[in-house]
């Protein structure tokens, strides 16, 4: 393969949640010159666009198709990991939820970074800045920035029927999970625009796809940062049978996620160097951190059987797709996963720790086979999660996929309190209006009673809620954090002209959906890049 080389100023790898978002702020500045680089390729598929098509996208091309470990927590079963390959990356495969995460998430990043500009207060404006959501600007919400943010058009009856149970069941009820405050019940706003996914793609990338100084390239897999004299100068990348150099003059920006980032600061040398020398790859950059400390939220489903109706197992008739196609409305605008619950395993604690998902319709073993029958899903989720895990390379080859280890439910705590919520989804489930849809619990069972036989189901059926992160994390400037991998401006340590910038940076896991809090993230380190400070307006609001 013949070598070609070119130069930019930011060189950004990964178009997904963060680096379409990124490359989309930093090209309105018409003096920077930025090459945006993707392994997968274009968002134009219907899959794509039709929101409840989501899972269809799963293990297809469209999908990097990751497995984990076995994992001795869930008895050495291995669970599939989707992170989406093509231009929106995971935020066009995703269920589309728009959730920030609480208060507390943001302060607690301020304190493990020593950097106040992580904090909720600080953060809130950028969140304002991105959003461009349906009911109108207020404290918490903007208008006019480049996602759009709607609620559901054609809501699932059996969502509204969840809503009261929840709230008949003394949960409290809460229409803005983004707003004051995070815990109760409601229906989830979705990333959406007029019944069709709106993507981190859809919202920064196709907009600046025609500026001078922006350059994309499809089907582009990096494999390795270039480092000379402790500076990252550029990226060696395969595209089209060839072997690129792209040069960067100012700074070279990874935004490949939990998985990838991690893997290519591993495959560039960056990372811990007894591990690096066992896979044989030479040591640039001792960096003990690098593809430690990974977080991921678990999710355990609780499905029903119904006495009548139709689920969105039915959505894709003719005239689902009818509807979908004339007024962008039906079954097939939904996200599947429609309502949600943010409660307390147990009440002593000072912050929601659970977080649960309503879904009309049976979701099993992540969707590997198509619904079968009429039912109604509450997944359980952790959201304050102890386990770690961590993410290594198999082999220096980068076409090989890395050895991911979620280390679910290392920490027992974990498991007690995914327990507390499968009580609790229960609870609701027996609760009218629902209890009137539901009939016979499928899974667990009625026959599974008492803590210990519900702790072995959630060792059985656990899942992924696909939210990994914390694989880069952010430490403080000052290096005392010897784990941490970047600092709070997402520079990565001991090497110039490199940073992190997605969802593998953060400190923790925040309560909630991540990929708004990912997008966050790439407002920030525009910000960082450009020099620039946040509209003192968005601020004062």
């Amino acid at each position: 393969m013949s070598e070609q080389r070119e130069e930019f100023d930011v060189v950004v790898v990964g178009a997904g949640s963060a680096g379409c978002a990124l490359a989309g702020r930093l090209s309105e500045d018409p003096t920077l010159r930025v090459l945006l680089l993707e392994a997968g390729g274009s968002d134009d598929v219907l899959e794509v666009q039709v929101p409840a098509g989501l899972y269809k996208t799963w293990r297809t091309r469209l999908d990097w198709n990751y497995t984990t470990e076995p994992q001795p927590g869930l008895g050495g079963r291995k669970l599939f990991w989707p992170r989406g390959k093509l231009l929106g990356g995971s935020s066009s495969i995703n269920a589309m939820i728009y959730m920030r995460g609480a208060r507390c998430d943001y302060d607690e990043w301020a304190e493990l970074t020593g950097d106040p500009s992580w904090s909720y207060d600080s953060v809130l404006p950028l969140f304002r800045r991105m959003e461009d959501n349906a009911r109108g600007a207020d404290r918490f919400h903007g208008v006019g920035g480049p996602l759009r943010v709607e609620d559901l058009r054609s809501p699932h009856p059996w969502t509204r029927a969840v809503v009261r149970s929840a709230v008949a069941a003394g949960h409290p009820r809460n229409d803005d999970f983004n707003g004051a405050t995070l815990e109760g019940v409601g229906q989830y706003q979705v990333t959406q625009r007029r019944g069709r996914r709106w993507s981190s793609a859809d919202a920064y990338l196709h907009p600046a796809e025609r500026r001078p100084n922006l350059t994309v390239r499809t089907g582009a897999l990096t494999t390795r940062v270039l480092v000379s004299g402790g500076r990252a100068t550029g990226v060696e990348y395969r595209c089209g049978g060839r072997v690129h150099t792209a040069h960067a003059t100012r700074e070279v920006v990874l935004s490949g996620g939990a998985v990838n980032s991690p893997q290519l600061l591993l495959l560039s040398g960056i990372g811990p160097a007894d591990h690096l020398r066992e896979v044989g790859v030479d040591v640039v950059h001792d960096l003990p951190g690098v593809g430690g400390g990974l977080q991921d939220h678990p999710l355990v489903p609780v499905v029903w059987h119904v006495r009548s109706g139709r689920s969105l197992f039915r959505a894709e008739s003719p005239s689902g797709y009818a509807r979908w196609f004339g007024a962008r409305r039906g079954p097939l605008t939904s996200n599947l996963a429609e309502a949600g619950l943010f409660t307390r395993s147990n009440p002593e604690l000072s912050e929601v720790d659970l977080q649960m998902h309503f879904l009309p319709v049976k979701f099993w073993k992540q969707a590997e086979v198509d619904p079968d029958v009429d039912a109604f899903t509450a997944a359980v989720v952790l959201v304050h999660v102890r386990s770690r895990g961590s993410v290594r390379l198999r082999s220096a080859d980068p076409t090989w996929a890395p050895a991911i280890d979620a280390g679910y439910l290392t920490d027992e705590r974990d498991l007690e309190a995914l327990v507390s919520g499968v009580e609790q989804a229960r609870e609701i489930g027996a609760t009218a209006p629902l209890s009137a849809v539901l009939t016979e619990e499928w899974s667990p069972g009625a026959s599974v009673q008492g803590r210990e036989a519900l702790r072995a189901t959630v060792r059985n059926t656990l899942e992924s809620l696909y939210h990994p992160v914390s694989s880069c994390r952010m430490g403080p400037a000052d290096g005392s954090d010897e784990q941490a991998v970047v600092d709070s401006q997402l520079r990565v340590r001991g090497i110039e002209g490199l940073r992190v910038v997605d969802a593998s940076v953060m400190p923790t896991l925040v309560r909630g959906n991540t990929n708004a809090p990912t997008i966050m993230i790439a407002e920030r380190a525009a910000d960082l890049i450009l020099g620039r400070t946040v509209d003192p307006a968005l601020a004062a609001a």
